[in-house]
């Protein structure tokens, strides 16, 4: 067992209740033994792979993105360009080269990476050493420059803690981490039955909820529906909220039990976009998704461009065919359908690219 599972055993032997959401935090941003505290999570090497990581074209489509909705929103300078969980710094640095060919746009930028891990801030500074535009880090949104902003988040919100809530003998019981005979840590439920909750559920079923990402996109979409700008997300979830039990680890690119090995395997949850949507509403923005993100890249113009690359770099064509299928396909390796994309903006600003209606293009 890891330290950090031996000191929730410690805290679970002494009596002290520990939910999902409490687990999942420390899990992942203890100071001492969280997960993305202590190490680079990313690629071959690490324990998962994310979309800028698979393909150059995932950032620079990004990039262009961005440029258009500066265009739109009236080409305010500055312009904060803002993004969460930055990651190794691969988005960024993709999406700032591709935005040389709209020079107007890099002149404007003011760039604030939201970051917690040091490793990872690390690896950030490196990679955009020579990026050619001001880059500052802070450890929240709350932090950053106040101004019109494009804010980017790529799998940022499904590792923000969730609460889980099962049914149990016709009443609602938040699942919490408990002690087994042999003093394992497993799941479990909460003996007094929540109060507030009142669906109607089949026995098992369970709900989940993450009152961190509400209070997160409650703030984000107050800022831009006060100071202007929009807001990208894409990430794994489901368009419409239900039930199910999401959580889910990883360890070297495989699914892992977990309870195992707190602090040393990544936590996630499926990001509810629906929920997100209402609170981002409810805060005065506009939504716009969500959809698939193989549909959003394909109407940024993926396909073209990765024909481009395949004719500029021919030996690397099938490279570049087998990215651009990971990222846009629907198969059960590949990102297309899983994977949602969704804008929040000010209402002011008009549906941004990938979000206008178009024709539907064929697989």
């Amino acid at each position: 067992m890891s330290a950090l599972g031996d000191q929730l055993k410690a805290a679970l032997a002494a009596g002290a209740p520990i939910t999902v959401e409490r687990y999942m935090e420390m899990a992942l941003a203890d100071p001492q033994y969280g997960y993305y505290m202590t190490r680079d999570p990313f690629g071959a090497n690490g324990d998962f792979t994310t979309a800028p990581e698979i393909s150059q074209m995932f950032g620079e489509l990004i990039g262009l993105w961005a440029a258009e909705v500066w265009t739109s929103i009236g080409r305010p300078i500055p312009i904060r360009l803002i993004e969460l969980g930055p990651g190794r710094g691969t988005l960024m640095s993709d999406a700032l080269r591709a935005a040389r060919i709209v020079p107007e746009f890099r002149a404007a930028l003011d760039v604030t990476l939201i970051e917690t891990s040091p490793p990872l801030a690390q690896m950030q500074y490196e990679a955009l050493l020579t990026a050619g535009a001001p880059i500052a880090w802070k450890a929240s949104l709350a932090d950053a420059p106040d101004g019109p902003a494009i804010i980017l988040a790529n799998e940022f919100l499904d590792a923000l803690p969730i609460r889980q809530f099962e049914r149990r003998d016709g009443q609602w019981r938040e699942r919490i981490l408990r002690l087994d005979e042999a003093g394992e840590l497993a799941f479990g439920v909460a003996d007094a039955p929540e109060p507030y909750l009142n669906l109607e559920a089949d026995e098992g079923a369970v709900i989940e909820v993450s009152a961190a990402a509400h209070r997160f996109m409650f703030e984000l979409a107050g800022r831009l529906a006060k100071q202007g700008g929009a807001a990208l997300f894409l990430d794994y979830g489901r368009a419409v909220t239900g039930f199910g039990d999401s959580l889910q680890a990883l360890r070297a690119h495989r699914s892992v039990d977990p309870l195992t090995e707190p602090g040393e395997c990544d936590l996630t949850a499926h990001v509810d976009f629906a929920a997100m949507a209402r609170s981002a509403r409810a805060a005065g923005a506009a939504v716009h998704g969500p959809i698939d993100q193989g549909e959003f890249l394909r109407a940024l113009g993926i396909d073209l461009r990765a024909r481009a690359l395949a004719e500029r770099s021919p030996d690397r064509a099938a490279e570049f065919e087998a990215a651009r299928r990971r990222l846009v396909g629907k198969g059960d390796d590949e990102m297309g359908a899983l994977f949602k994309a969704m804008t929040v903006a000010n209402r002011g600003v008009p549906p941004p690219p990938g979000f206008q209606p178009s024709p539907a293009k064929p697989e």
